[in-house]
């Protein structure tokens, strides 16, 4: 019999998707579940954009470039620059979705064997594309109690081989919701220049900031030119997640022609997809002032209401729609596929993401669950209610 590859066999499940199956069977019993496990906006996605795919006159539908429709990516320049970032047209290529640019960014960087430190808890698909490009993933541990700030810069200094290439961030975080500041990323920034090391740095949440914070970019550090990449999408900005668009973004000529083969070897990004992400960014600026304020108001009304369940702890996200709570369970595994499967409360239940999933460490990160407040604040209220309540029956049982 045939035997699948030991890559295949190490690709880990997601801890976002891997529970499906449960909240499937419970809607099919007549329960409610409420969504606090994916980063699924219920925001609308901005009409502009849906109308350009809508009236587009297209005959045939063709391969575009493989960086890209060129007036997306001028546009896309035009963009950051406006946002202040020293962006141009031939730092950027299309990709299909962050996804993409992460698998692009690390197969121009580094080689099987090779290894990236990455903060931890991290985005889980890190593992995976990790493992897809046979790269070794080195955690740096931060912590609830420390507000998932930066590890110490002598944390990464213990951690660095002649096998390290990259530092890789989130920012502002999934799953933690952190908004790293300008001295941490000038921090790293030095580590990655001082050891010859790329810094790559997730940032499609920029626009999700709170509390007057300001977001600072890998590409507004000077002389970090040569080590920053910087990995976008138009998922969470336009609630457009199905569109599945992104872009790998760097001033290194060489990373960009590398980027470029692997580009070239997928051929192109998909059209239509395109057409709605060059429209999407005459969003006005109004859309995103309503989106952050609604966020705002969400993420207030869910920290409010988990700290008032006895022995559940919350760091305060200062960006993104996430955070990470630790509860009083031993196993959230268990306790969020038990929800699924045998609780309710009036034939509603929550569905949660397992946070062990978001490290690479063995046994860290077992008592917490990532909780994403991209629900109504009454859904999220009673949510959290309903976590309460099952709290109380599971730990009695």
């Amino acid at each position: 019999m045939p035997k699948i590859s030991s890559k295949g066999q190490h690709m880990p499940e997601s801890p976002i998707r891997k529970l499906v199956p449960y909240a499937e069977i419970a809607k099919k019993k007549g329960n409610k579940v409420y969504h606090l496990n994916i980063g699924q906006p219920d925001i609308k996605t901005p009409e502009v954009a849906l109308n350009a795919v809508k009236n587009a006159n297209i005959k045939v539908l063709e391969y575009s470039h493989s960086a890209g429709f060129e007036s997306y990516r001028t546009k896309l320049s035009a963009y950051y620059k406006s946002h202040g970032l020293p962006i141009d047209v031939a730092d950027i290529i299309i990709t299909t979705g962050g996804s993409e640019a992460l698998l692009f960014a690390m197969g121009s960087t580094m080689d099987v064997d090779d290894e990236i430190i990455i903060p931890e808890p991290f985005y889980a698909n890190y593992n995976g594309f990790s493992t897809a490009s046979g790269v070794k993933v080195v955690p740096v541990i931060s912590t609830i109690d420390e507000g998932f700030a930066l590890p110490p810069i002598a944390a990464f200094e213990k951690l660095i081989t002649p096998k390290t290439k990259a530092i890789l961030i989130c920012n502002p975080g999934n799953p933690t919701g952190y908004l790293y500041s300008k001295e941490e990323i000038l921090q790293l920034a030095e580590i990655v220049k001082k050891h010859d090391l790329f810094l790559i740095a997730d940032e499609v949440y920029r626009e999700f900031i709170y509390d007057g914070e300001k977001h600072f970019s890998v590409m507004n550090v000077p002389g970090l030119e040569e080590n920053a990449i910087m990995i976008d999408s138009v998922s969470k900005r336009y609630s457009m997640c199905g569109a599945r668009i992104g872009c790998i973004v760097s001033k290194n000529k060489e990373l960009m022609a590398t980027a470029m083969k692997f580009a070239q070897a997928r051929l192109s990004p998909p059209t239509y997809a395109q057409i709605a992400s060059e429209a999407a960014l005459d969003t006005p600026q109004s859309y995103f002032d309503d989106v952050i304020s609604e966020y705002k108001e969400r993420r207030d009304t869910l920290i409010a209401e988990l700290q008032k369940i006895e022995g559940v702890k919350v760091a305060t996200p200062k960006g993104a729609f996430y955070c990470i709570a630790q509860l009083p369970v031993k196993n959230a595994d268990d306790f969020a596929q038990w929800l699924l499967e045998s609780y309710d409360n009036n034939k509603e239940t929550v569905m949660v993401a397992p946070a062990a999933g978001f490290y690479s460490t063995p046994n860290v990160g077992l008592d917490e669950v990532r909780i994403a407040y991209v629900l109504k604040k009454d859904d999220l209220i009673r949510s959290v209610a309903i976590l309460k309540d099952a709290l109380t029956v599971y730990n009695k049982r």
